[in-house]
């Protein structure tokens, strides 16, 4: 690939990059670029994680050497699954073997567990040094990387030391590139703003989407943090009811495709247009839609644009657009389903996990 077709590659369906003009004078050198996504084993491995599950696959053929941490002390402090940090463990395991499964290429990934770099006083020195530099105001604030609100600081201490971790992660990990969903911003730009001081290179940042849960979301009418807000109406492993799982079964995946939010001409917000831009069209570039010829007969799109627009004008019922989406979204998750349902090691962690989270 040339610099252009690679950047192209790169960016395609990111929401921002952090910046443009620096991404295209690091792919203009032709050096080898280190970038990462770290994610919190927490729980079951739900479709909003394939936005950036595919785009660390658009990473990996741009040719940019990735690293994938299993944020298994971050999941630890941020209390998830009970705080078991072997159950933690495990699901990071299980979800590496998902993204394989996925067609994520591991062989080309160097799979970090955070417990390697906790194990190093190096990285604790950039920690502190990180903290140091940082007002508690906008440690506080960086809290939403988590989920949390500013005000949960005060559930305990170690809330605080999340944020710096995650930036310690940039830094010790020397990387050019950091991905992650629009949740992640404000740990990204601390990173950058602290790079001067810190004799440090100022990472990129590439931020994917949030897919916004079945029950979608009414438009921000009231002043506040845009973060914050798609940060609360994403899709949420915390909301079964609200979020398509890898390991739901095809009746499973239909009948909350068929009941989730999908207003006639609303691109806002909607699920299943978004499912589609960012899961189906990025995996097969086309969706037939099969409906009664009285209705228009059977159409196949090869463009997402083409998708928007037919809805946004009327010329595709939400029932017809649902059957089609559940119908391509069942054929993406089935091998992985499959995994799954063959191993029973996995069967035990998904098992275990499920037990967790309904305690």
């Amino acid at each position: 690939m040339n610099p252009n077709e690679r950047l192209s590659l790169i960016t395609r369906n990111l929401e921002e990059v952090v910046t443009l003009d620096e991404l295209k004078a690091k792919l203009e050198t032709g050096s080898q670029l280190k970038g990462y996504i770290g994610f919190e084993p927490s729980g079951l491995f739900h479709i909003g994680w394939l936005i950036w599950a595919q785009k660390m696959k658009d990473l990996i053929g741009a040719g940019i050497k990735m690293n994938l941490l299993e944020a298994t002390w971050h999941a630890w402090i941020n209390d998830k699954l009970g705080g078991d940090l072997q159950l933690i463990k495990d699901a990071g395991k299980y979800a590496v073997d998902v993204l394989e499964t996925f067609g994520v290429d591991i062989s080309k990934v160097d799979v970090v567990d955070a417990e390697t770099l906790v194990n190093d006083k190096d990285y604790w020195k950039l920690v502190i040094k990180i903290s140091k530099n940082t007002s508690l105001a906008r440690m506080k604030r960086a809290m939403t990387i988590m989920g949390r609100k500013s005000e949960e600081a005060e559930i305990d201490t170690s809330k605080l030391i999340y944020p710096a971790m995650q930036v310690a992660d940039i830094y010790y990990m020397d990387l050019d590139i950091a991905l992650g969903g629009t949740d992640q911003r404000k740990a990204h730009m601390l990173a950058r703003d602290l790079s001067e001081k810190m004799g440090t290179k100022k990472v990129i940042s590439l931020h994917t989407p949030l897919l916004v849960g079945l029950q979608g979301g009414e438009r921000m009418t009231v002043s506040g943090d845009e973060e914050d807000y798609m940060a609360s109406i994403k899709m949420s492993k915390s909301k079964p009811e609200n979020a398509i799982f890898i390991n739901d079964s095809p009746d499973a995946v239909e009948s909350k495709i068929m009941a989730a939010y999908c207003p006639r001409g609303i691109v806002e917000n909607n699920p299943i247009l978004q499912i589609n831009k960012f899961i189906i069209f990025p995996r097969f570039n086309s969706l037939k839609i099969e409906r009664e010829q009285k209705y228009g007969g059977d159409i196949e799109l090869t463009k997402y644009e083409e998708l928007q627009m037919l809805f946004v004008e009327g010329k595709l019922h939400p029932m017809d657009l649902k059957k089609a989406t559940a119908r391509k979204l069942n054929e993406i998750i089935e091998p992985m389903r499959q995994r799954l349902n063959s191993r029973t090691d996995l069967q035990d962690i998904v098992n275990r996990i499920t037990k967790n989270i309904t305690r």
